[in-house]
């Protein structure tokens, strides 16, 4: 299935200059999510990937991890802006393609020494992949990987990122 032609280009969004990549047209397909899904929880099997948790970002990153996390017999531990979570949390900030944010984990979300794979929608700057890593850095834990439906490989991303597998479906 070529996913690429599910996935909407919505020039100058959320500002100009940005082409913003719209999966919502992939996600109402349900033969391309499960496709999707299944894709994804088979490449990080093939690449040795057993997670106890799979971590997913605010907010795109949401709608691929708990599913992921399902395939994988794995948790799900939700990464949220500030002031959505509502026990002890971790904070950082970082830098976004376009500004910047803050995310938070709570601090018990995730014992020590568990194995970790964070999953996002998409990887552009890395900015917002790079502050999860840091985030569970905090926690003591393994972080095994990263996995992106969409991978922006001019913007140089992975640059940021810590030096583990990491997956990406498809390239622009």
């Amino acid at each position: 299935m070529d996913l690429k032609s599910l996935i909407r280009d919505i020039p100058d969004f959320p500002k100009p200059g940005i082409v913003f990549r719209d999966i919502t047209t992939l996600l109402k397909n349900p033969d391309a999510l499960r496709y999707t899904i299944d894709l994804l929880s088979q490449k990080c099997q093939q690449a040795g990937l057993s997670p106890d948790n799979i971590v997913g970002m605010e907010s795109r990153g949401f709608i691929f991890a708990p599913s992921l996390a399902y395939q994988l017999n794995a948790g799900f531990i939700p990464v949220r802006k500030p002031g959505k979570l509502p026990s002890d949390v971790y904070r950082i900030n970082y830098d976004l393609e376009y500004g910047s944010d803050n995310l938070e984990i709570h601090q018990d979300a995730i014992s020590p020494g568990d194995k970790v794979l964070i999953v996002d929608d998409l990887i552009a700057t890395g900015g917002t992949a790079s502050a999860t890593a840091k985030l569970l850095e905090q926690m003591d834990c393994q972080l095994l990987g990263l996995c992106f439906i969409i991978e922006l490989t001019a913007l140089e991303g992975r640059k940021k990122l810590p030096d583990v597998p990491i997956i990406s479906l498809i390239e622009y």
